[in-house]
């Protein structure tokens, strides 16, 4: 069992899919947790299914303020900041690129990119002081491109390297930073892309996919030294040896 009694995580993207199960399974798992998101609704229905260790943030991963006064609230009620995970993000729009409305395409950018910047830039000065981990959940689509998925691959393979330049200046500072490749998993997301009836992802079964609590258990034993080997890498949930590491079926 792993145990993070005393750490505290704060965990983008909250309100549902791979955010919401890492919030109880990292619950579970004796840590704080912080939810932010867009819904704050959400976002507080599930603080009150976990209780007293948990915190509700209405966050926009697009606005600098928003991320950096989530990370406020998060130390002024936990008095720490030991694990961020990066998961906030969006698929639309999905289209050929040529077609695509620039005000979404950019706000895909701004979300699955520049979310992922604020966060590591509002977290790496007060995580310092005690190190701590630092994850951003990427994809597939970050190293391979896909029709109709533009701004999603672009944005994503961006925030890939972001991860790779913050592990190259922060880890003499004892950060660990690190990503997670989940490949497909059963959430809204996945719907979406069904619904779009685009590129090969979207021809697959909903069994297809895998549930949204693997790679929340994944992100979990990332937070530990057994998962040091992966620091400044990408986890991929595709490989089986991963799996088989972090106890799935």
């Amino acid at each position: 069992m792993i145990d993070l009694t005393g750490k505290t995580v704060l965990i983008t993207g909250a309100s549902r899919g791979i955010g919401a199960a890492s919030a109880r399974i990292f619950a579970e798992a004796g840590a704080n947790v912080a939810l932010a998101a867009r819904s704050i609704d959400a976002t507080t229905a599930l603080a009150e299914e976990i209780g007293d260790r948990a915190l509700a943030l209405a966050c926009d991963v697009s606005s600098y303020a928003d991320v950096a006064a989530a990370i406020a609230a998060c130390i002024d009620r936990f008095g720490a900041l030991d694990i961020l995970i990066g998961n906030a993000g969006m698929i639309e729009p999905i289209g050929p690129l040529a077609e695509a409305d620039p005000d979404e395409w950019a706000r895909a950018i701004q979300v699955n990119l520049t979310g992922v910047f604020n966060g590591m830039h509002a977290a790496i000065p007060v995580m310092k002081a005690r190190g701590g981990t630092i994850i951003t959940v990427s994809s597939g689509a970050a190293h391979n491109p896909l029709e109709g998925w533009s701004a999603y691959c672009a944005s994503k393979a961006g925030a890939a390297m972001l991860t790779a330049c913050a592990d190259r200046e922060e880890r003499s500072a004892g950060l660990r930073i690190m990503g997670l490749s989940p490949g497909t998993v059963a959430t809204d997301m996945q719907r979406t892309i069904k619904q779009s009836g685009v590129g090969p992802v979207a021809q697959l079964d909903w069994s297809d996919h895998i549930p949204p609590e693997w790679p929340a258990r994944t992100l979990l034993w990332m937070c530990t030294a057994d998962a040091d080997d992966w620091i400044g890498r990408e986890v991929s949930l595709r490989e089986p040896g991963i799996r088989k590491r972090v106890g799935l079926a």
